[in-house]
């Protein structure tokens, strides 16, 4: 609303000569009415600032919006402006209850092929790493037995400091490259195929307390990449457990090595794929990380708080005099979500047939300085970023066997 008087019209020329005085008696009524005329004129005025503050801001025209908008990215971290604040969409079948807020972890991470026992894991809080990657399920694990492996196990490394990252090898590429993963080749109906295996992965997620909002990353050998055909059908099967994890409640990720499955789906993502992974993990063993530089990526793509880098293998390390042979990861990525033991509640299922996350009570991220969820026991070293952001490379120098290598251990 202007807050100007009413702008008064020049007197034309030939009005400068004097001209007599109003009379009196029609002066008075002459200044009520233009005092009336203002007060009209600011009521309107008054009246329609008013309707312009209610009124919507204009849209943005469609060519500029399509210019700024970001390039397409792969699943819901990756395009969410802010998605480690944002809760996580809630399961289908979990009724109109928002899901926990989503966790994510910046350091250093190893994995390993079986879990470690809890003396070892104790004994390795003295080294870099924040993080641990769990085998969890699926057909195609090299370590399947998993002896340490368990709720008690899985809450008392929660409590210990550790972020867990959960991998499952199911089924693999028809064309994979390991022998040893040939005999768990993804059959003819991947489609179906996936759906059932991103079922049980939730199953065996939920069975060791693994909240909804986990992350659960599925893992994909390395395979031959010149069979189109192959790629096809593993596409196929890793878009349907992508599904069904997101369906529910769990964030799809996505290990691979960076030349084949990673580059593939990449390839996707470029072309507009939907349901692709949330959370990119890549093998590409240069001995250093380059988290966010690696080339089959588009700098945008799975960005922010949606990558890891595997960047050694097959490394020999001790901390507190217990010795492993990890691999070893650099990480800007989502983390588990742990019930803690006393908080379960067991028996309770849904119309999936999965244990009802309705059921299951857990504490939420706790929310940093800037506003980022982060874990209230996060410590150690692991945390600590290096030059430019990037994790800081983690580990002790290798002794003898140290693999530098493109394809990811089997």
């Amino acid at each position: 609303m202007s807050t100007h008087a009413p702008r008064r019209e020049p007197t034309p020329a030939r009005a400068s000569a004097p001209t007599p005085p109003p009379a009196p008696a029609r002066a008075a009524p002459s200044r009520t009415w233009r005092r009336a005329r203002i007060m009209v004129a600011a009521v309107v005025a008054a009246l329609a600032g008013a309707a312009l503050a209610g009124a919507p801001a204009p849209a943005v025209a469609p060519d500029r919006a399509a210019a700024e908008a970001p390039a397409p990215a792969a699943g819901p971290l990756a395009r969410a402006t802010t998605p480690v604040t944002t809760p996580a969409p809630a399961p289908a079948s979990g009724g109109d209850a928002a899901a926990p807020a989503l966790v994510h972890y910046v350091g250093r991470a190893f994995d390993t092929c079986e879990a470690p026992s809890l003396t070892v894991m104790k004994a390795w809080r003295s080294s870099p790493y924040g993080a641990v990657g769990i085998y969890f399920g699926g057909r195609g694990r090299g370590c399947p037995t998993q002896r340490e492996l368990n709720p008690t196990w899985v809450a008392s490394v929660d409590a210990m400091g550790w972020r867990l990252l959960p991998l499952f090898v199911g089924s693999q590429a028809p064309c994979v490259n390991a022998a040893a993963k040939r005999p768990f080749a993804i059959g003819g109906s991947p489609v179906s195929q996936g759906t059932r295996e991103g079922g049980e992965a939730v199953r065996a997620a939920q069975a060791l307390g693994l909240d909804v909002s986990s992350p659960l990353y599925l893992d994909i050998e390395a395979y031959d990449p010149g069979d189109a055909g192959c790629a096809a059908t593993t596409l196929a099967f890793v878009r349907a457990w992508n599904r069904e994890v997101s369906r529910l409640g769990y964030v799809p990720g996505y290990y691979s090595s960076a030349d084949t499955g990673v580059q593939d789906i990449e390839a996707e993502r470029r072309a507009g794929t939907q349901d692709l992974p949330a959370v990119m993990w890549f093998a590409r063993w240069l001995g250093r990380p380059a988290l966010y530089t690696e080339p089959v990526l588009q700098p945008e793509a799975w960005t922010p708080h949606a990558r890891i880098h595997q960047y050694a293998g097959n490394v020999t390390e001790a901390y507190g005099g217990r010795s492993l042979s990890i691999d070893r990861n650099a990480m800007d990525a989502p983390v588990a979500r742990v019930i803690p033991l006393a908080a379960r509640t067991p028996g309770i299922a849904d119309s999936t047939g999965l244990p009802g996350s309705a059921g299951i009570t857990g504490s939420t991220g706790l929310l940093g300085s800037a506003g980022v969820p982060e874990s209230a026991r996060l410590s150690g070293s692991g945390g600590v970023l290096g030059a430019a952001g990037v994790p800081a490379p983690g580990g002790a120098p290798g002794r003898a066997g140290e693999a530098v290598s493109p394809v990811p251990r089997p």
